[in-house]
């Protein structure tokens, strides 16, 4: 029997509009590998910020990314892949508002992005994988099959983003929430390496007023017809 054929599915799109969500859903139903891009654009800021890195130096840019090893490991407990910084597990220290103020500057260094996107690419080589970012479809699988593009209204995102930090983070207000979204959309799609755009061949899903079920139903669907 042939083996089933395997595609590669990119989703981009703005902070807070699901993505990890999805790539998640459908990667579980495909049993595929889902990479999070962002979480290892976040590693790299904790390794920056926990070794007092200056990166406005290329140099020392370039000696720390040397020092570091990024990894996912698929977590049986939680069924999630979860991110390994030099053998630490930082899947949850990551998600901090800390990290979330500074990773768009420091996925914006060219150093910073060629090395993440190497990785990238060398785990996508034999396919079967959903990766989500704001640069997947455009710059690291430009040759994707199924190419998705996410986004909703700002309010929804910013509640959204309320409501995951505010668990970690109960004295967290809405307005620092929506000044950190509404500066990582201005880095990321005005960054000189790799801005967020939408590709030209991408599927754009608004999710602004859909649940996840409905989601997860709508990109099943685009699956199905890359497939056939």
């Amino acid at each position: 029997m042939a083996p089933k054929k395997k595609i590669i599915i990119t989703i981009d799109g703005w902070s807070s509009c699901g993505k990890s969500t999805l790539a998640r859903q459908l990667a579980k139903e495909l049993n595929y590998v889902y990479i999070d891009s962002g979480a290892m654009y976040r590693a790299i800021t904790l390794y920056f910020l926990r070794n007092h890195i200056d990166w406005t130096d290329t140099t020392e840019v370039e000696e720390a990314l040397a020092n570091i090893q990024l990894d996912f490991r698929f977590n049986e407990v939680s069924e999630q892949s979860e991110i390994f910084l030099n053998d630490e597990n930082v899947e949850y220290v990551i998600r901090d508002l800390v990290i979330a103020e500074k990773v768009s500057e420091i996925a914006a260094i060219r150093e910073v992005r060629t090395f993440a996107v190497k990785q990238q690419q060398e785990m996508g080589r034999k396919k079967g994988i959903v990766m989500d970012g704001r640069d997947i479809g455009t710059v690291v699988f430009p040759k994707a099959e199924l190419k998705i593009f996410m986004t909703a209204d700002n309010a929804v995102r910013v509640e959204r983003r309320f409501r995951e930090l505010f668990e970690k983070n109960p004295n967290i207000t809405i307005e620092e929430v929506k000044n950190n979204l509404e500066m990582r959309d201005y880095i990321d799609s005005n960054r000189e390496v790799s801005p967020l755009r939408q590709a030209d061949d991408a599927l754009v899903l608004d999710n602004s007023k859909v649940t996840m079920e409905e989601q997860l139903r709508i990109a099943q669907k685009w699956v199905k017809e890359k497939l056939q």
